[in-house]
């Protein structure tokens, strides 16, 4: 599959080089079977990445299912990966099998794999290394024919040197690893990607897309965006929901203004020449038409400013004081 057909396929905006690049490691990392670790800050698309390269891989008839580390509980982690059964702690009263078990065959994505705990990142070299599972409150190990794909917006190398990650597993999971660039690394892709939330958003609301004038396209062109492009469609959305004529540079927040560049008017254009005489002309005014102390002011001689005032666009010189 071409990269544009895999864009269209699962929604992807842009063609910046970093994008083209990472779609294409994607590509090549499909028709491996190795576990994969994706690195990338917070709304770049770790999970979508992970898609692709389950829907591209020879498991892709086979479940794909995703977890979010950090949005689970220590104690609970554990249960939910591995299962449990009937009577294993305080209100188990069936047995439950876990995502390991349920993901057979196919693809476990483990997002923000940092946030697992010592027990379970034990458990999970156990999984890679032996290709099985023990359910909680069990002494039967089950095996188990899972890919591993994780994700981190957190530096595990990092992690790993601090004794907070299991180094052994850091290197079971990173046998392919992947790096997703931020918006910022891509910020030639945010006009489209801002036409595009602004197409979807207005047609599923039923109203006409926001204006975006060119000013406040160029300040969110400028603007880091640290939630990239998940940050990016929500504000896009709270535009259209909000805005029913033009965006102004008003309508942004503070923060975004802080960061967009002052856009110049053409009438503000002006040649070096004018630049100097309206310079002049303010030294001038400044100090009561008297020329030698401008000249003094400016550091040249009386001479040299009489002749920018002869030669001055639109301006007679004044009298000699």
């Amino acid at each position: 599959m071409d990269i544009q057909s895999i864009k269209n396929r699962f929604g992807i905006i842009g063609n910046a080089p970093a994008l083209n690049y990472a779609l294409q490691v994607a590509v090549q990392v499909a028709g491996t079977d190795l576990t994969v670790l994706i690195n990338g800050e917070s709304g770049v698309g770790k999970e979508v990445f992970s898609q692709i390269i389950h829907a591209l891989s020879a498991r892709k008839h086979n479940p794909f299912i995703a977890v979010n580390c950090g949005a689970i509980p220590d104690q609970l982690l554990e249960s939910e990966l591995f299962g449990h059964v009937k009577g294993a702690f305080t209100g188990a009263v069936i047995n439950r099998v876990g995502l390991f078990q349920a993901a057979d065959g196919g693809t476990l994505f483990l997002d923000e794999i940092g946030n697992a705990s010592a027990a379970v990142q034990a458990k999970l070299l156990r999984v890679i290394q032996d290709k099985e599972i023990t359910m909680l409150g069990s002494t039967k190990p089950q095996k188990v024919q899972v890919r591993l794909i994780s994700a981190s917006n957190s530096d595990l190398g990092a992690m790993v040197r601090q004794g907070t990650f299991r180094e052994d597993l850091y290197y079971r999971l990173n046998l392919l690893e992947m790096e997703l660039p931020t918006l910022r690394d891509r910020k030639e892709d945010i006009p489209l990607l801002v036409k595009h939330f602004n197409g979807r958003y207005s047609n599923e609301l039923g109203k006409p897309q926001a204006r975006i004038p060119a000013p406040v396209l160029a300040a969110l062109e400028q603007y880091s965006w640290p939630g990239n492009v998940r940050e990016l469609e929500h504000f896009i959305h709270r535009l259209v929901i909000l805005k029913d004529d033009a965006v102004r540079m008003e309508d942004l927040p503070a923060y975004m203004k802080m960061e967009a560049p002052r856009t110049i008017a053409n009438n503000e254009l002006l040649t070096l020449a004018e630049v100097e005489r309206q310079h002049i002309t303010r030294v001038l005014d400044a100090v009561g038409q008297n020329k030698t102390k401008a000249a003094e002011v400016l550091g040249i001689d009386r001479k040299t400013l009489r002749e920018k005032l002869k030669n001055a666009p639109g301006r007679n010189a004044p009298a000699d004081s």
